[in-house]
């Protein structure tokens, strides 16, 4: 039935395999660093409150950068600032603020670099039934101007097989669309719990270094 549809359906086809077949990527690609940001996330908050010494755990997390998660890069950048005001101004204000304002930056760019590619799995999910359904409209245009040209009289084994080869298009758009959707809603809720996770650490920490200043 594909091979039997016309050239312009063919290519609706090819390009929502195409698009299903590059969103599968980033689903897996996805699941797994959302997997290990909350693996790492788990890890790096047992050895925090374990009650560790604090300049240990930064020498560690600065020395294992790539290696480590966004709580533990967030962690790196408040201490560091944190340090490096502390030696600099007795102003214990303006240290919090300078060890949040760099917590800050650092969870942003950890949000972002979770939230990427997840605006195209959006798009699939919301573009792909209306290409598909593009090419089954287009099918159908051509089956009945296929017809109107038949002498006699027109049947249902004249309009079905050119019917189904144009549904194709939809049942593809559909099988693009639906796990980009399921996809992005399940990895948008977990980003976002991942995310007042960082936040709720960010406070607690700020609060210990207050307590530390004091």
């Amino acid at each position: 039935m594909v091979k039997q549809a016309s050239v312009l359906v063919q290519l609706v086809m090819g390009l929502l395999v195409l698009l299903s077949v590059v969103s599968w990527y980033w689903i897996f690609r996805k699941w797994f660093q959302i997997k290990s940001a909350q693996s790492k996330a788990n890890r790096f908050e047992r050895d925090f409150w374990s009650g560790g010494d604090l300049d240990l755990m930064y020498q560690a997390a600065a020395g294992g950068r790539f290696r480590s998660g966004g709580m533990e890069r967030i962690f790196e950048a408040g201490y560091r600032e944190f340090t490096k005001l502390r030696t600099k101004s007795h102003d214990h204000a303006a240290t919090i603020d300078g060890s949040r304002r760099a917590m800050r930056a650092t969870y942003q760019r950890e949000v972002d670099d979770l939230d990427s590619h997840l605006a195209f799995l959006a798009s699939v999910g919301s573009v792909s039934p209306y290409i598909g359904l593009f090419g089954t409209v287009w099918g159908i245009m051509n089956a009945f101007r296929g017809l109107a040209k038949e002498v006699g009289g027109v049947t249902l084994t004249h309009v079905a097989p050119g019917i189904a080869e144009a549904l194709i298009a939809t049942a593809i758009g559909l099988f693009a669309a639906i796990p980009a959707v399921v996809a992005y809603n399940r990895f948008a809720h977990d980003i976002d719990r991942l995310g007042i996770r960082f936040e709720s650490f960010m406070e607690e920490f700020s609060n210990i270094l207050q307590r530390n200043l004091r």
